[in-house]
């Protein structure tokens, strides 16, 4: 007989998380930068973009997701494409030095 404790859950239970993220009712362009978009513009829209995470009931999961799959683009989990490369980085050379 199988041993089915070993066996994944439901996929559902794997991303139900989001729809509870408080970023489903907001326009998605503010968490993405439109092409060429520079300086003070795109710190205001990611400003803007991350005030909605720091409301949000599954911030953590959705950073963890975001740095998981090295999410390329966008704000997610309140961290820009920038800050996300940084956590990755510091990641990698915590696991290199330990």
């Amino acid at each position: 007989m199988a041993e089915i404790s070993r066996l994944p859950g439901p996929v559902m239970d794997l991303w139900e998380w989001q729809f509870d993220g408080a970023c489903r009712d907001a326009d998605q362009d503010l968490f993405f930068h439109p092409e060429g978009e520079r300086g003070s513009a795109r710190r205001r829209r990611a400003e803007a973009a991350k005030a909605i995470c720091a409301t949000c009931p599954v911030l953590k999961e959705c950073r963890e997701q975001s740095l998981a799959v090295r999410e390329p683009y966008g704000v997610w989990g309140g961290l820009s494409e920038e800050e996300r490369a940084t956590v990755l980085a510091e990641r990698a050379g915590r696991r290199v030095t330990a």
